[in-house]
C-alpha cells in the first residue's frame, strides 16, 4: 500500500472531511474517496462511519491509525537520515506547545536554530497538554513541551517547575501581604482555561477548595487577566504565561506552593533524527540561560 494513501487516510482521520483533506494534500475529494475506499478494499475491513452530519473513524480505523502515524513518521525519518547522509541542511522538525511556551519561549529558541538552520522548515502546532503528548507518540510531532511526561513511544526530559499563581486586581492584598491563604479565597471566582482545569493547576483548586461552580472560563492567557482587570474574577496562571503579558492586575504565589512540572517530550523513534538532536539541544540550552537569568532576578 501506498505511504500516500496512508497519508490521505490520516489525514481524513484529522479533519473528519474529504474536502478538507483534499484542500489540505492539493489533491480532489474524489481521489481522498478512492484511496480510502482502496484502502478498505485491501485491508478488508472499513475504516470511517459515514453518515449525513458526521465522517468518524471506526473501531478498526482507530485501531490502525497509531500504527499509520507511527509508518509515516518513520518515512518522514527515513527522508530525513537520507538529507543528512547526502549532506543536506533542509528538513521539517514539528514542535508542540502549549500558548505560553508558544510566546515566551519558541520565538528566540527558532530564532536562534533558524540561524543555524535556515532551510529546515518548522511547524508548530499549539494544543493542550494531552494533545501534544498524544501528538508525540503517534508520531505527528518530534517534540512537545507538556506537563504530562510519559507514554508509550515517547521519552521525556524535564524542564522546570513553573510556579503557579493567582493573579488579582491591583488593589487587593493578602491577608498575610505576600501570598494567597485560603482566607483569601472565600466568594471569589476564578477565570481560567478550560485546559488547566485538567492540569496540574486543578490540583492546585481542589486543594483550596475551590468549587468547579465557582469556575468560569476563557479563551486565552491575555483575555484572563483583562477580565482580572475589570475585577470580574481571580485567576490563575503559571509564571511563564505571565512572562510577555501585560495588564493592572497582581500576582501572588500561593501560601502553599502550587507548580506544573514541564517537559520536553521527543517522540522514540525521531530521536536518533539530527535535526530533532540540533532542536533538542538548542532548546535545553536555551532554558539553561532561562533559569540562570530568573535565578538572578
Amino acid at each position: 500500500m501506498k505511504i500516500f494513501t496512508y497519508q490521505i487516510f490520516a489525514s481524513v482521520a484529522e479533519t473528519a472531511s474529504f474536502k478538507k483533506t483534499a484542500q489540505q494534500l492539493h489533491i480532489t475529494p474524489s481521489a481522498v474517496s478512492h484511496a480510502i475506499a482502496s484502502m478498505e478494499n485491501e485491508l478488508g475491513l472499513p475504516l470511517l462511519i459515514r453518515n449525513r452530519s458526521e465522517m468518524v473513524l471506526s473501531q478498526a480505523g482507530n485501531e490502525l491509525l497509531p500504527m499509520v502515524e507511527r509508518l509515516l513518521n518513520e518515512d518522514r525519518q527515513i527522508h530525513a537520515r537520507a538529507a543528512k547522509i547526502a549532506g543536506l541542511a533542509g528538513g521539517t522538525l514539528r514542535i508542540g506547545a502549549i500558548s505560553s511556551v508558544c510566546i515566551a519561549w519558541l520565538p528566540t529558541i527558532i530564532r536562534h536554530f533558524k540561524k543555524q538552520y535556515p532551510d529546515v522548515s518548522i511547524t508548530i502546532v499549539q494544543g493542550s497538554f494531552r494533545e501534544i503528548e498524544q501528538g508525540v507518540t503517534q508520531g505527528r510531532i518530534d517534540l512537545g513541551f507538556s506537563a504530562n511526561q510519559s507514554g508509550q513511544h515517547v521519552d521525556a526530559h524535564f524542564l522546570i517547575d513553573d510556579e503557579i499563581k493567582c493573579l488579582t486586581p491591583k488593589d487587593f492584598r493578602p491577608k498575610n501581604g505576600h501570598s494567597i491563604s485560603q482566607s483569601d479565597l472565600s466568594g471569589q471566582h476564578f477565570i481560567l482555561q478550560r485546559a488547566d482545569y485538567d492540569s496540574d493547576t486543578k490540583v492546585a483548586l481542589d486543594e483550596l477548595d475551590v468549587k468547579p461552580q465557582a469556575i468560569n472560563y476563557s479563551i486565552d492567557d491575555q483575555s484572563i487577566l483583562a477580565m482580572v482587570e475589570a475585577d470580574l474574577g481571580w485567576g490563575i496562571l503559571p509564571d511563564l504565561a505571565l512572562t510577555r503579558l501585560s495588564g493592572e492586575v497582581s500576582a501572588y504565589p500561593f501560601e502553599k506552593g502550587y507548580f506544573r512540572h514541564l517537559g520536553l517530550l521527543t517522540n522514540s523513534s525521531a530521536k536518533n533524527d539530527p535535526l530533532v538532536q540540533a532542536m533538542k539541544a538548542e532548546i535545553l540550552n536555551y532554558i539553561a540561560e532561562f533559569q540562570t537569568k530568573k535565578a538572578s532576578v
